[in-house]
């Protein structure tokens, strides 16, 4: 059996992960990579053979680069013997009894493309490295053929007059203005970006309304919001649904 994280993006080769986990006759095989800084993941050292020797998790001094990369195949009674109706943790309780336990725990390590997108930044990478064709998807073949500056959904309008590139993917129904500029962020459905904007690193959500010469750098929008001409958005600032924010030019930033 296996089960993902829903966090990571990877282009790993799940068939050579398989492939080691049937071999090795293993009760569970996890994929790992590594990282410059592996005290904000779980941390997994292995012998010289592949096994995994202990389950770190989020260890303020980790005592090997390997993490845990969020893909797991599972012997089908390892399961079975996980407590139904009760939240479990494999990372803290379910692979560090095993490997008491003396159960084969093996660690595909692989160093293709794998990505963490549990923060809108990575999320926006993400997306951006998928549509740039950093990380082939057949989904998105599907969509958009080849890889390119931007992904334009059904119905999205951008005016010969704007720049849309670094990735970015520009929701269905959104609306681009002249002059208008967006990099590396991601639209969704119905979004309408004013003549002269700036978007760059932003995440913006259904049915956001942009103003003329608004600028917004990393910034995060949830449904329905209203950003009013002139005013700027920066630093990371998060907005919630449906907030309008008014007519009058204010610079906001989390450093004010």
């Amino acid at each position: 059996m296996i089960v993902l994280n829903g966090d990571v993006l990877s282009g790993h080769d799940l068939t050579a992960q398989l492939d080691l986990h049937r071999k090795a006759e293993a009760a569970v095989t996890l994929h790992l990579v590594e990282v410059p800084d592996p005290a904000r993941f779980g941390c997994v050292p292995t012998g010289a053979d592949g096994r995994v020797t202990a389950f770190l998790e989020k260890t303020p001094d980790p005592v090997t680069s390997q993490i845990n990369a969020g893909c797991y195949i599972f012997r089908r009674d390892v399961i079975d013997v996980i407590p139904a109706g009760a939240v479990t943790s494999v990372e803290r309780a379910t692979f560090p009894g095993l490997i008491g336990q003396g159960a084969v725990v093996m660690g595909y390590l692989e160093s293709g493309y794998w990505l963490d997108v549990g923060t809108p930044e990575a999320f926006v990478q993400g997306s951006c490295d998928l549509v740039l064709g950093r990380l082939s998807s057949p989904a998105l073949a599907a969509t958009a053929g080849v890889p390119g500056e931007a992904l334009l959904l059904a119905g999205a309008r951008v005016s010969p007059a704007a720049q849309v590139g670094g990735g970015t993917v520009v929701g269905a129904g959104s609306v681009i203005g002249p002059g208008a500029r967006v990099q590396r962020s991601v639209l969704f459905d119905g979004v309408e970006i004013g003549a002269g904007a700036q978007v760059s690193g932003s995440v913006l959500g259904r049915g956001a309304r942009i103003g003329e010469s608004a600028v917004l750098d990393a910034a995060v929008l949830g449904e329905d919001v209203c950003v009013a001409s002139g005013n700027e958005l920066r630093a990371g600032l998060r907005v919630w649904p449906g907030v309008d924010l008014g007519p009058t030019s204010v610079r906001f930033s989390t450093d004010a």
